[in-house]
């Protein structure tokens, strides 16, 4: 037997976090166990844990520090109040029959136990450290988490230490503002009249980029407290090595135009899922949207259905290719762009309401918000249609 449990508790600098294996003493566990008792380093000596020195908790457990101990001061906590919060959470676990009693024998855990530098309170390393290690203990036995709890919550989480969150597009339909208008200033103006939204995406628009390069992308992130940002790109060529420029200038989405090589576009595909963005097909002026999609070997995010500026006083078409495309791969998101707006002015304009109806997954407008009299105004009304929730505001994090 083999189980894993983690567990956070706290609040810094005490907040106790627990990585815990259970397993048999004859298992890899129990190997791992052994030689954690014999290969010793320096500041990370593991211990055996105690309810009190001469008598071990049941089962056997050995405490792994996180943290190199330079101090006297660290190495009292783990030999005191980390070292009998786990011992007694072991053996409460035990009592109460998390871990069966019979097994108490013949299973061993490995805790490995965080004692961050700056901890001085010996009554909150004991409390947060026993009710991290309980916690995990509980995780460890229910195999939690589930495969469908991680899928659910991998787009919607958010890690405490990291400082900001990692925005992912699970929830469509969505708002993309494309920004070409290649003045800085008039852009960031921009940026922050913009209200805040979960369903709001900004473009980096290929007139900005190609003023200001792909170092625009962390000026428009600092102006809209990392919001999610495509830098369009519409790569024609050395697809790998643009869109590790664009992943590199901490872009989320990368567009490639539709009419590059099949090879570039591949190449390019490969390159976004190795850094971790979105990819982009720009269908300017392809003729097979759909066909293109599906003879390409590896497919991308996103695809956007892209009507020209110059060709928005025509009347479109090809939004039969939404459905087309989505069957091709339900993961595939597609976008609109082109004249997109609210009420249409003339015949030739497309509704969001239409766009929605065809079945688009994120609608694309320019000028007709980042030249409006009230960009604020504009942009609501254009989210009001997409009859979203706001997700992420006052979301907390439950797991039981």
């Amino acid at each position: 037997m083999f189980l894993i449990g983690e567990a956070l508790i706290g609040s810094a600098p005490e907040l106790a976090h627990i990585d815990l294996m259970i397993g048999d003493k004859n298992g890899p566990v129990g190997s791992a166990f052994a030689a954690g008792m014999t290969q010793l380093s320096a500041g990370h000596t593991p211990v055996l844990s105690v309810i009190r020195p001469n008598l071990l908790t049941k089962p056997a457990t050995l405490i792994v520090p996180k943290v190199t101990m330079k101090k006297t001061e660290q190495v009292n906590q783990i030999f005191g109040p980390a070292q009998n919060a786990v011992a007694l959470a072991i053996a409460d676990a035990v009592e109460e029959e998390l871990i069966p009693q019979d097994k108490a024998e013949e299973w061993v855990v490995i805790a490995s136990v965080f004692i961050h530098p700056d901890a001085k309170d010996y009554s909150k390393i004991y409390r947060y450290n026993y009710g991290a290690t309980k916690l995990a203990i509980q995780r460890a036995m229910e195999q939690f988490p589930s495969i469908n709890t991680v899928l659910d919550e991998k787009n919607r989480a958010a890690h405490p230490v990291m400082g900001f969150k990692v925005t992912r597009l699970w929830d469509p339909p969505y708002l993309q503002v494309a920004i070409d208008v290649p003045d800085i200033d008039y852009v960031q103006q921009i940026l922050k009249e913009m209200p805040q939204s979960d369903h709001l995406i900004i473009e980096a628009g290929t007139p900005l980029i190609k003023r200001y390069g792909v170092d625009v992308i962390e000026k428009i992130r600092e102006a809209r407290n990392n919001p999610f940002i495509v830098a369009d790109l519409k790569t024609l060529d050395t697809g790998n090595l643009e869109v590790r420029m664009a992943a590199d200038a901490t872009a989320d989405a990368v567009v490639i135009s539709g009419l590059a090589p099949t090879s570039t576009i591949e190449k390019a595909i490969k390159e976004a899922k190795k850094t971790g963005v979105y990819s982009v097909i720009d269908m300017l002026n392809v003729k097979d949207a759909a066909g293109l999609i599906d003879n390409l070997s590896v497919k991308p995010n996103i695809v956007e259905l892209h009507r020209a500026i110059d060709l928005e006083n025509t009347v479109a078409t090809g939004w039969d290719s939404i459905q087309k495309i989505k069957k091709i791969s339900g993961k595939i998101l597609v976008a609109v762009a082109g004249g997109i707006r609210i009420d249409k002015l003339k015949p030739s304009d497309h509704t969001v309401d239409e766009a929605l109806a065809a079945g688009a997954d994120i609608i694309v407008v320019g000028r007709d918000i980042t030249k409006a009299k009230d960009v604020r105004l504009k942009t609501e009304q254009f989210l009001e249609h997409m009859k979203k929730p706001e997700i992420d505001q006052y979301r907390i994090m439950t797991d039981f």
